[in-house]
Order: C-alpha cells, then structure tokens, then sequence
C-alpha cells in the first residue's frame, strides 16, 4: 500500500471516529441531562411533597464520570484540550509540529496507563460482584464498565491520531500535523464561534 493510500485510509478512519465520538458526547450530555431533571426532581419532591426518590446523587456521580469519559475521544479530535502556548504561537512551524506530535505521544502514554489501572478496577467488581454501599446497591461494575469503555475509545481514537501524525512527520506533512493536534489559533476559534452562531440562527441542532 502506498503512502498516499495509506494516509485516505487513514483520514476516513478518522472521519468516522469523530463521528462515533459525536455519537458519544450526545449520549454522554443526554445523561447529564437525565441526572439535572432527576435531581431537580428529588428536590421539588422532598420540598413540597415530603417524599424523595433515593439515589439521585448516587446516579448523578455515575452520570458524570461516564459522560466525562465518553467525551474525551471528540474533546481531542476537536483539538479542545488544553495546551500552555505561550511559547509555542512563537516557535519556528518544524518544531511546533514536533511539540505537537510529542505533546499527542505523552497523552496516549498517560490515558493507556490510566485506562490499564481503571481496567483493573472494573474487572476486580465484577468478580467479586461488588455493589455499591447504598440503598440503590448498584453493581460497580456497570457504572464502571461504561466508564471503561469511554476510556478505552479514547486510546483507539489517540492510536489512530498518533499513526496518522507520525506518518505526516516522517513525509514533512507539517500543515497535516497541525490540523490533527496542533494548538488552535484565535483565529480557528473565531471561525468556529461564527459558524456556531450561524447554525444557531438557522435553529441547526447538530
């Protein structure tokens, strides 16, 4: 296979982790979702009716740290990540490139190790069929195992963007580079919020 066949196949990968992670991020908000309106809930009752559903704050943490999760894959690919570019908007463009790809390198380094411990953490539940010390007693492992998963896509989606910068570093594709994990410019973010605020006008929901 060719380079040039290798980089589309790569690029149309890509293009559908992004839209599986956009799947992700709604899944994950329309579960914040449910835990405001369930919270929200439990408050009105216990305040006018003397009677609470049991568990909204239980079901909310887990909510949060699933949705938190299942987000960070489209997080990244949108380069929304957080960088300190001080220096780097000044650097010379080869070796801003070859930050961005080492700064790509040190996130898959520390979301393996993090998802190799949370690994441990879900599979030792399911053995020992933990639950949770509450009335709801919930199994750890299904908050956890959903947990994992976010986890887990996120280190398939950094493998496919690793691949893909590395080989544009070797080829000298630095426009490539700073596309797929670079810092963004004010001036992508601009264009961002304006594209935003068209779609707003036009009542788009995606």
């Amino acid at each position: 296979m060719s380079a040039s066949s290798s980089t589309a196949v790569l690029g149309r990968l890509l293009r559908s982790a992004e839209t599986l992670s956009h799947v992700a991020v709604w899944f994950g908000g329309a579960l914040t979702l449910a835990s405001v309106f369930l919270i929200g809930f439990d408050v009105i009752a216990r305040k006018f009716f003397g009677f609470t559903t049991g568990g909204a704050d239980e079901l909310s943490g887990y909510a949060f740290a699933i949705s938190t999760t299942w987000a960070l894959a489209f997080v990244v690919l949108q380069r929304g990540n957080v960088r300190v570019d001080v220096l780097y908007q000044h650097l010379p463009v080869r070796l801003a490139a070859l930050l961005d790809w080492i700064s790509l390198v040190a996130l898959a380094v520390f979301m393996v190790i993090l998802t190799y411990y949370a690994s441990f953490v879900a599979q030792t539940s399911w053995v020992q069929n933990s639950a949770a010390n509450t009335p709801l007693g919930t199994p750890l492992w299904v908050p956890q195992g959903l947990w994992l998963i976010g986890l887990v896509w996120m280190c398939l989606v950094l493998t496919l963007m690793l691949i893909r910068a590395s080989v544009a570093l070797v080829t000298g594709d630095l426009a490539a580079i700073k596309a797929l994990c670079g810092v963004r410019s004010s001036e992508e973010e601009a264009l961002d919020e304006a594209i935003a605020g068209e779609r707003l006008v036009r009542g788009d929901v995606a």
